[in-house]
C-alpha cells in the first residue's frame, strides 16, 4: 500500500507541475531578463555546479554578462524536475530520461544546452543474496518508479532474457532508499550515486548489472526553458563558461584540481575518496568539442529512440498519447524524431560549440 501511496504521490506532483506549465502563458514571448534560478541535486555529474558558485566561477561568468545566476539545491531529484517543469526554476540538472517525460511530455519546450555526462557504472541495480540479474525473479524491486533507474531495471531485464512483469517495482525516494535498502526485508533495489555507494556496503550486496552495461544510454543535462534562452541568449553563454571553466580545474591533475575535488565531495555530503570512486564511473564531457560531438552523432538519436519508446510503453507520454512520437525531439542538423510540430526537447549545441571555438 505504501509504495502505491508514494507512487500517487509522484503522479500528482507532476500532474501539478504539468498543469501550472500549461496554464503559466508558455506561449508567450519570455521577457528579456538579469536574475535566473538553476536548479540541480546530488549527484557526482552535476557537483561541479555548486562548485562553481562557491568558487566563485558561477559570479565571474554571471558577471561578464551583466546577470545573477543562483544555483538552487533540491534535496529531491523528482521534485527538482517538477519545479522546472512548473516555472519555478528556470534551468534543472536532469537525466535526459526525465527531460523528456516530465517537462516536455507536459508541453514545456525545453533546451538541453550543456551535455554534462553519461553514467559508466553510477546508477546500479543491486541485489542481496545473488550473482546475476537472473535473481531478481520474482522480487520486490525498490526504485524512483519511472525514472532512468527504472529504465535501467528493464534494460538489464531485457539483456537477459527476462521483463518487467517478472518483477514488482516499488516506488522509493531517491531521498529514502539508501536507508530503506538498510532493511533486511528490502533484497532488490535500483539507485544511482552517492546512494549505491552506500547501498553497495550491504552485507551480501551485488551490483549485478550497471550502467556501465549500455554506456551512452543514461544522460545527464543541464536544460533550460527554450524560451526564456530565446530572450536571453547570454544566460547561455555563461552556463557554457561556468561549466567548462570548472570542467578544466576538475580535470587538473594537481593540488587546485584536488581541492576543487574534495570541495564538491563536501558539498555531496561525502568524503574525496568515495567522491574519486564516483567519478571513476562518471563519463564527464571536459571538453565542449567531444560533447559537440556527442550530441551530433547518430548514437543520440538511437539512445533517445529507445528512451522514448521505453516512457511510450509505461505511459509516460499522458493518456493522450496514441504513440512513441507523439512528443517531438530535434537534434543538431536538422535531425527530428516524433512529431515535427510538437517538438518540445531540443538539443542545442549552440552554447557548447562556442566554448569550444573560444567565442565566450
Amino acid at each position: 500500500m505504501l509504495h502505491q501511496l508514494r507512487r500517487a504521490a509522484r503522479f500528482l506532483l507532476i500532474a501539478c507541475a504539468l498543469a501550472v506549465a500549461g496554464c503559466s502563458g508558455s506561449e508567450e514571448p519570455a521577457e528579456k531578463r538579469t536574475s535566473f534560478n538553476i536548479g540541480w541535486s546530488i549527484y557526482a555529474g552535476w557537483m561541479p555546479w555548486p562548485y562553481a558558485e562557491q568558487a566563485g566561477i558561477v559570479k565571474k561568468w554571471a558577471d561578464k554578462y551583466g546577470l545573477q545566476i543562483n544555483f538552487v539545491q533540491v534535496n529531491d531529484y523528482v521534485e527538482s524536475v517538477n519545479q522546472y517543469t512548473a516555472g519555478k526554476l528556470d534551468g534543472v540538472t536532469v537525466a535526459s530520461m526525465d527531460a523528456l517525460t516530465i517537462p516536455a511530455a507536459g508541453g514545456k519546450d525545453t533546451s538541453a544546452i550543456i551535455l554534462g555526462d553519461y553514467s559508466n557504472g553510477n546508477d546500479a541495480v543491486l541485489v542481496k543474496g545473488g550473482s546475476d540479474v537472473a535473481a531478481l525473479r520474482g522480487r520486490d524491486v525498490y526504485l524512483v518508479e519511472l525514472s532512468v533507474s527504472h529504465y535501467l531495471l528493464a534494460r538489464a531485464l531485457e539483456k537477459n532474457g527476462m521483463k518487467l512483469t517478472d518483477v514488482k517495482t516499488v516506488n522509493t525516494s531517491d531521498a529514502d532508499i539508501a536507508s530503506a535498502f538498510a532493511s533486511p526485508q528490502i533484497t532488490a533495489a535500483v539507485a544511482w550515486n552517492p546512494q549505491v555507494t552506500t547501498m553497495k556496503q550491504v552485507p551480501g550486496t551485488t551490483a549485478v548489472f550497471t550502467s556501465a552495461d549500455i554506456p551512452g544510454e543514461i544522460l545527464d543535462l543541464l536544460v533550460v526553458d527554450t524560451a526564456t534562452l530565446k530572450a536571453n541568449p547570454d544566460l547561455g553563454k555563461a552556463l557554457a563558461g561556468i561549466w567548462y571553466e570548472t570542467m578544466a580545474i576538475l580535470a587538473k591533475d594537481d593540488a587546485e584540481g584536488a581541492a576543487a575535488r574534495a570541495a564538491m565531495a563536501k558539498l555531496a555530503g561525502t568524503d574525496a575518496e568515495s567522491f574519486a570512486g564516483q567519478l571513476a564511473t562518471t563519463y564527464l564531457y571536459t571538453d565542449p568539442k567531444a560533447a559537440v560531438a556527442a550530441m551530433a552523432s547518430p548514437d543520440l538519436l538511437t539512445t533517445m529512440t529507445r528512451v522514448r519508446d521505453f516512457s511510450f510503453a509505461q505511459g509516460l507520454f499522458g493518456q493522450g498519447a496514441r504513440s512513441a512520437d507523439a512528443v517531438g525531439m530535434s537534434f543538431p542538423g536538422g535531425k527530428t524524431l516524433g512529431d515535427e510540430n510538437a517538438i518540445t526537447l531540443r538539443f542545442d549545441p549552440t552554447f557548447m560549440q562556442l566554448a569550444a571555438d573560444g567565442k565566450l
